[in-house]
């Protein structure tokens, strides 16, 4: 990857965009390039990898039972005009499962793998030149605020995911409009999350992190939904977390105007 194409001027939405989907790009080359830090940072992936594989199964198990909870008033239509119903409703409760799951994966991989991928941080931003104005924050203190601004994430990840569950119903628009909306909000409450250490790091909270990346929203939204969709992929959260704790050290400097070619 050129670092001096990532790092000159990009106009345009859509420039934008991509240039957020490179930021991902190039952190997973960062990573890769340190393959102990590789091997410490699937540690915490691995472990909420596998209660999140077996929440979504159990989900998938029972998806049939749920659709059919919220669909009482199809007991007496005909066979057919049933099973539509409920298997639209069966895709709006996966649906829902999967934004819900993917940011609820992101937040408690980065609580229990918070030394570790503060440390892959660390060594990104050491790379780049270090990180201007830091501030120490104690272990225990940024593990508080970790966990306070992941629930508050979560908590407003679960507000907007109810109305795109409803919508979900609606025909053809719950399977192709809603899952592109779910798509884009998921990867921007992703690029927020994600971001939380490096802007720790300079003493800046949830507030300060979401109005600085609202700035340049296009390119957030481009690493944000590239991320979301590696998520996706079978245990493509696994093994894309830790380079995108590194491609989110990326677009935190971006963001704040700070060089990200290596020194």
């Amino acid at each position: 990857m050129d670092a001096s194409r990532i790092a000159s001027p990009v106009t345009g939405a859509v420039g934008r965009f991509f240039l957020g989907v490179r930021l991902l790009l190039r952190g997973l080359g960062l990573y890769v390039r340190s393959p102990k830090l590789m091997l410490l940072g699937l540690i915490p992936a691995l472990i909420s990898g596998a209660l999140f594989v077996a929440a979504l199964a159990t989900l998938v198990y029972f998806v049939d039972d749920l659709a059919a909870l919220v669909t009482p008033f199809a007991d007496d239509w005909s066979s057919s005009a049933r099973s539509l119903v409920r298997v639209v409703a069966g895709l709006a409760f996966l649906g829902l499962g999967g934004l819900l799951g993917v940011l609820g994966f992101t937040a408690v991989t980065l609580v229990i793998g918070d030394p570790f991928y503060e440390k892959i941080s660390e060594r990104v931003e050491e790379r780049l030149g270090g990180t201007p104005d830091a501030v120490e924050v104690p272990f225990w203190s940024s593990l508080r605020r970790s966990l306070a601004d992941s629930v508050r994430l979560l908590a407003l990840t679960a507000l907007v995911g109810i109305p795109l569950f409803v919508a979900g119903f609606i025909p053809v628009v719950g399977q192709t409009v809603v899952p592109v909306i779910g798509a884009a909000v998921g990867g921007w409450f992703l690029a927020v999350e994600l971001v939380g250490a490096p802007f720790y790091r300079r003493g800046m909270r949830l507030p300060q992190r979401r109005t600085i990346l609202k700035a340049d929203r296009p390119m957030a939204l481009g690493f944000g939904v590239a991320v979301f969709l590696c998520f996706l992929i079978p245990l493509g959260a696994v093994l894309i977390m830790p380079a995108a704790v590194a491609g989110a050290t990326l677009l935190a400097r971006r963001s704040l105007g700070q060089p990200i070619e290596e020194s």
